[in-house]
């Protein structure tokens, strides 16, 4: 297929005014759902976590005890990498005050609960994700349908559809010398309904790390990741088989470990040449994708050879795919 210019500047277009106020409605409509809980926001406004992102966030407060609750916006909105209009608003719904830790296991510099003061917090007659839906389901009746690893709110003119990810703060005091409690690295810890067992994301690190990438790349980055995701929503409609088997938040990883210089060279580029060079780069340089990291720096983007071979399909594929003028 021959792309132009104007095709690929148009993919690489951010939100719209809209879509942006609808990505802060679907906060707030998390937060008036919450407080029949007892939850108050103190009358703070709806702000972003970082600048130049939609990460609208939100932090919540028990009137009686000492629950707390983190809302933001993550996932392809947050990092402003979204490319279909109808896409699915990640909301982070983060219990704060019960949490998961971990510690080092050094010989000489071990960890425990007891270096911070910390004690198992009592078995909860009702899972968070639980009172989260009943919540949501006085609120919103029939449009909240419960999945997985979430809760969908299903929208209309004044929200998007919403996915409300009930979690748990995790913490990793591992590189935490000083026994200082707020000195973690933070994560969320999902527990989906099939028992599969808990996973753990940095959904907090990878919005910081896709903007700080950005400034760097003279915002060059996240508008090739805006591309790169169009171009595989085409491709599935094109039936290549590869490009079912890659996600979108692999993508945006994959060209967050390209070196920025490769974005920067000779100052301003074409979209259909700088596009090509970034593919080029990562042809190039299979054998380092054992070194490849999610965009939060933490997780391995490859945690399996089969996750490797499937990227390196679908970059052939789109090889093929992907011609310009």
């Amino acid at each position: 297929m021959i792309f132009t210019e104007s095709m690929l500047e148009q993919y690489a277009a951010p939100l719209s005014t809209t879509e942006d106020q609808q990505c802060k409605n679907a906060i707030g409509m998390v937060r008036d759902a919450l407080k029949p809980l007892g939850f108050t926001d103190d009358g703070k406004d709806i702000r972003t976590l970082y600048s130049d992102t939609y990460a609208y966030s939100l932090e919540l407060r028990s009137l009686t005890g000492n629950r707390r609750v983190k809302l933001f916006v993550q996932g392809s909105y947050a990092n402003n990498t979204n490319v279909k209009t109808q896409s699915d608003v990640d909301i982070a719904v983060v219990q704060e005050e019960v949490f998961r830790t971990h510690y080092r296991t050094s010989q000489y510099y071990p960890q425990s609960d007891s270096d911070y003061g910390f004690t198992t917090a009592p078995a909860a007659t009702k899972s968070f994700k639980d009172e989260v839906q009943e919540c949501l389901e006085r609120k919103f009746g029939s449009d909240v349908e419960r999945k997985n690893k979430s809760i969908k709110v299903h929208g209309n003119t004044y929200r998007k559809d919403a996915d409300t990810v009930p979690s748990l703060r995790y913490r990793d005091y591992s590189g935490d010398y000083r026994k200082d409690a707020s000195n973690f690295v933070g994560g969320i810890v999902i527990f989906p309904d099939d028992h599969t067992g808990a996973i753990i994301n940095y959904p907090e690190q990878h919005i910081y790390n896709g903007r700080q990438k950005n400034v760097r790349t003279h915002h060059h980055y996240k508008k090739m990741v805006r591309i790169l995701k169009k171009m595989r929503y085409l491709m599935q409609e094109y039936y290549y088989s590869e490009a079912d088997k890659v996600s979108s938040f692999a993508l945006e990883s994959l060209l967050w470990n390209v070196p920025d210089d490769y974005y920067l060279e000779n100052g301003q580029y074409r979209k259909v040449y700088l596009f090509s060079r970034l593919i080029s780069y990562l042809r190039s340089h299979y054998d380092d994708f054992d070194g490849y990291f999610e965009a939060n720096g933490i997780k391995k983007l490859f945690p399996s050879e089969t996750d490797k071979k499937n990227m390196i399909a679908f970059i052939e594929q789109l090889t093929v795919f992907y011609t310009y003028e």
